[in-house]
């Protein structure tokens, strides 16, 4: 029997970040989040197979041609967050799950789009399915949890129906809200944030005026109202973003003044998007990309759109 997921990329279309937990407290230097998180028609394909009977697991990760930018796999499978899925789950469990998993990658690895956490979550839900398991969704969320942060988020939609959410906590909270319909314009820079890199960026600069709660209960409001003015919508891991790289900043800048629309930074980045009508992307596309010609640090622009209601 084989299991085949797809393993949707998603956006930020608003993130507020709190402070670290301080030392001597449980989830200690870990920040709490807020975002509204939505899917988009970006993916990964993970497929997942039974091992051969006396067979041990396997983890095979490899880029489709037409991935928009792929980059060397110069990790092991030991510590691919897919693998740290799979043992998760056998520790929850407390049996082994012997299984080949395959993982065709399209999503940027370090953009902030959540790949490896959507292909984590595919790879829970595929085991679970495979091994007939029966964990219903909350069991799976709490072991998802233990894997990372964006991981939970993932687990809806395996049937290929992925759904936005807004995500609190450090992740584990996951609230689905109302479908929007979006064009994007995403622009792939050719460099990565790193994650790490960017928080403790986010740490050295001087805090929003507003207080965490304020910037959470904004994003919840913006979730829950499904607002579509990308003018309400923030990221307040984006200064910190381009702090780290700052190339960002000149990519953003050229991609506004060729649409006439705002960009808006996903995650912790490198990866920024620029919302649009649906149908317009294809033209918005493609003055990006002539205004990118001839750039040192020229990037990859895709046209997408999110699944809508």
């Amino acid at each position: 029997m084989l299991i085949r997921r797809p393993a949707h990329a998603k956006l930020n279309l608003a993130l507020a970040v709190g402070p670290p937990i301080p030392h001597g407290s449980a989830n200690a230097g870990f920040h709490p989040v807020a975002s509204w998180m939505v899917p988009f028609d970006l993916a990964d394909e993970v497929e997942i197979e039974r091992a051969k009977p006396g067979g041990v697991s396997s983890l095979e990760v490899t880029w489709t041609s037409g991935a928009p930018r792929p980059t060397p796999i110069d990790w092991t499978p030991e510590v691919d967050v897919c693998a740290r899925a799979h043992r998760a789950l056998e520790s929850a469990v407390g049996v082994a799950l012997p299984a080949c998993v395959r993982v065709a990658k399209r999503i940027p690895v370090g953009g902030g789009l959540g790949g490896g956490s959507s292909d984590a979550a595919a790879v829970l839900s595929g085991l679970n399915d495979l091994f007939g398991l029966g964990l219903d969704e909350p069991t799976l969320t709490a072991i998802a949890e233990t894997v990372g942060s964006d991981v939970p988020f993932f687990l809806s939609g395996r049937d290929g129906r992925p759904r936005g959410a807004l995500i609190g906590g450090f992740g584990g909270r996951v609230e689905r809200v109302s479908d929007i319909r979006l064009g994007l314009v995403l622009i792939v820079p050719p460099f990565g944030c790193s994650t790490p890199a960017v928080y403790r960026a986010f740490d050295s600069l001087p805090p929003p005026t507003d207080g965490f709660e304020a910037r959470a209960a904004a994003v919840a409001a913006l979730a829950r109202s499904s607002v579509t003015d990308p003018e309400r919508w923030f990221n307040n891991l984006a200064p910190a973003a381009i702090v780290v790289e700052p190339r960002l900043a000149g990519l953003i800048e050229a991609a506004e003044r060729a649409t006439g629309l705002r960009a808006h930074v996903t995650g912790s980045g490198s990866c920024f998007f620029i919302p649009c009508d649906p149908g317009d992307e294809p033209t918005l596309a493609a003055r990006a990309r002539r205004a990118y010609e001839g750039a040192a640090d020229r990037p990859v622009v895709v046209a997408a759109r999110t699944p809508g209601p």
